[in-house]
């Protein structure tokens, strides 16, 4: 089994369609699945680099998600439900490599 990290942009165009209660649903089948590994929602940043300006965090990143799954599809799967992806903001899933 790997783990995953599920990113949620900035991107949504309703972002109120997503409430509390649909969260708090979407969460607690996660954790009834077994699979979850924690998540939280992100706030604004700033992006750092060696001898240049500080400047605003150039991913909008609004929340993550840990899971665990077989493959990148069968993670996919975390996504029915998801309020976010739901109210068709964008969802970008990546492999957490062991090394």
């Amino acid at each position: 089994m790997n783990d995953y990290i599920i990113l949620m942009l900035d991107d949504t165009a309703h972002p109120d369609a997503a409430s509390s209660a649909l969260w708090e649903s979407y969460i607690t089948g996660l954790r009834q699945s077994g699979q979850f590994d924690g998540g939280s929602s992100i706030g604004k940043g700033a992006l750092y680099r060696k001898g240049a300006p500080t400047d605003s965090a150039s991913l909008d990143v609004t929340g993550f998600l840990r899971v665990r799954a077989e493959s990148i599809d069968d993670a996919a799967r975390f996504l029915t439900g998801n309020p976010h992806y739901e109210a068709g903001g964008g969802v970008e899933i990546r492999e957490l490599p062991t090394d």
